[in-house]
């Protein structure tokens, strides 16, 4: 029997990545339009790309914090708060640039997300240059499945996440090369080939995961106490160490 897929599916470049929407309910494409404008909305405001955004003139010192737009404030003031749940790992501010991207990525689809909600949107997938946001079934009877990507073999996965309504986000080398330094030492850090973090919000999983890959070997211990997420990490000897309640397949995939 074959298996028609209802729905809508679009891809778009925003932010500097790809970005898919994966709808499987039937609903109004002008919802697809909204998610997309709020995307770029969010490029325009945020990027540290271009010299008139919000972003880039509060770092230019043209503009005060305290007169930016409101969404502004409320990013630095979540980054402000997640600096802190994870013991300065996860910092906006450091090398003395301001960079916020590490949080407005999950938290812009996370917002995506709900706007496709409100248009009658119950399965869907937003899939952002790694990360992903998932809602309900793929089919109406089974859960999503999402391959995380092997850390050293580009055609290959490491591992399979299952779920419904979940939140996916991990941070490695990979394509970029290093772009992710201890802020504490200023040193890239050592220990680990990647880091997946599950949970109900993507801004947070996206910042535990950088955190986490920023701590290095010490994440090991860190991930056991970060509450309402679970984590798996892939260390530099390819050991594959999670929590209890990660929610991937029980098979277990080589890493050679």
């Amino acid at each position: 029997m074959t298996h028609v897929t209802t729905g809508l599916q679009r891809l778009e470049h925003v932010m500097g990545m790809p970005i898919i929407i994966d709808v499987r309910d039937d609903i109004d494409p002008a919802a697809l339009d909204a998610a997309f404008d709020w995307l770029r909305w969010v490029d325009a405001t945020f990027s540290t790309y271009r010299p008139e955004s919000e972003i880039s003139r509060i770092a230019r010192g043209e503009l005060s914090p305290a007169a930016a737009h409101p969404e502004v404030r409320q990013i630095l003031q979540r980054s402000d708060d997640l600096k802190y749940d994870t013991e300065g790992y996860f910092d906006i501010d450091a090398g003395g640039s301001l960079d916020p991207s590490g949080v407005v990525k999950g938290w812009s689809v996370d917002r995506a997300g709900r706007i496709l909600e409100r248009a009658g949107a119950d399965n869907y997938a937003v899939y952002a240059g790694g990360d992903i946001r998932l809602r309900g079934r793929p089919d109406g009877e089974s859960e999503w499945r999402v391959g995380i990507q092997h850390p050293l073999i580009r055609d290959k996965i490491a591992a399979v996440v299952v779920g419904t309504d979940l939140a996916v986000a991990t941070s490695g080398e990979y394509e970029r090369g290093t772009h992710i330094y201890d802020p504490h030492s200023g040193e890239p850090p050592s220990g680990l080939l990647s880091v997946t973090i599950t949970g109900p919000d993507l801004a947070t999983a996206d910042a535990y995961a950088t955190a986490a890959f920023a701590m290095g070997e010490r994440a090991v211990s860190w991930i056991t106490r970060i509450y309402g997420y679970e984590a798996m990490l892939i260390t530099a000897d390819r050991q594959v160490l999670s929590t209890a309640r990660f929610p991937k397949e029980d098979e277990r995939l080589p890493l050679e």
